[in-house]
């Protein structure tokens, strides 16, 4: 395993106990990496030798701006064309191997900790040119535009970000972002949270963001809703809007998780 954890997929076996972390409740969801297996794998339109575990869709009454998919291309697979629908944005985020990106006729590598964010209405796709297999985070939205305003496609990684320390908190809380957070033209954020052990939200944040939050490294305690919930590298967390949320990192390494969250925008009332 590198640096992010990816799904391993495979079956337990008959003697596993079916008792697991999963969680389901009407504030948030937890998927553990556990549940993860291929029976819940799906294939994508488009897409050749590729699986896709779908965690986060919108659902009435829930979560409702956003998909996640974790997505694995094995050798020579791919697509030419990826996204189908105009009007929705995306980012990628890879975890293991490399895959090329062609975006708007330009061709880019990911490696692990490449990211790209991917313009609503750009022309973009992926292929899996290496013998092994590349996995990453495809988070998609439909793009809200504000007059005045258009987010631009942009590709990084988390190597070629430096993490901006929170104040007041010694160095052990930090976020990657990789778009400014002051450009209205992002009404979606994508960044990574790093907390060094020990590290904590120091208060239960209540915000009208949704979040989608994947543990990339380490394990910590996170308080969701009314309960604290332990969570390690391969888990996944759904909130809905509101949804009180705080954590303490547990160490012995970096605590580190892949945060969506809706921004930027007014609320629409007609």
């Amino acid at each position: 395993m590198g640096k992010y954890y990816y799904p391993q997929g495979g079956l337990p076996p008959q003697t596993h106990l079916t008792t697991e972390r999963a969680i389901v409740t009407e504030a948030y969801t937890v998927i553990p990496k556990g549940v993860l297996t291929d029976i819940v794998t799906s294939n994508l339109p488009g897409f050749s030798n590729t699986r896709s575990w779908i965690i986060a869709r919108p659902i009435s009454g829930f979560a409702t701006t956003f998909s996640q998919l974790i997505v694995e291309i094995g050798p020579g697979g791919g697509a030419p064309k990826a996204e189908f629908e105009a009007g929705v944005e995306g980012v990628v985020f890879v975890t293991k191997g490399k895959v090329n990106l062609s975006l708007d006729g330009e061709l880019h590598q990911l490696e692990e900790g490449g990211y790209a964010y991917l313009a609503a209405g750009s022309n973009w796709g992926l292929e899996n040119v290496s013998d092994e297999i590349v996995s990453f985070h495809w988070i998609r939205k439909a793009y809200e535009r504000l007059e005045g305003y258009e987010a631009k496609s942009f590709v990084t990684s988390d190597n070629e970000v430096e993490a901006g320390e929170m104040p007041d908190v010694n160095g052990v809380w930090a976020t990657t972002r990789f778009a400014d957070p002051n450009d209205l033209a992002h009404d979606m954020h994508v960044n990574i949270v790093t907390f060094q052990p020990g590290g904590v939200i120091p208060f239960p944040e209540t915000h009208v963001m949704e979040h989608g939050l994947y543990v990339l490294e380490g394990k910590g305690m996170y308080l969701l809703n009314n309960d604290w919930v332990e969570v390690e590298a391969g888990d996944f967390m759904w909130l809905r809007a509101f949804c009180p949320q705080a954590c303490y990192a547990g160490g012995p390494g970096p605590f580190r998780y892949l945060l969506y969250k809706d921004v930027n925008r007014q609320v629409k009332l007609t």
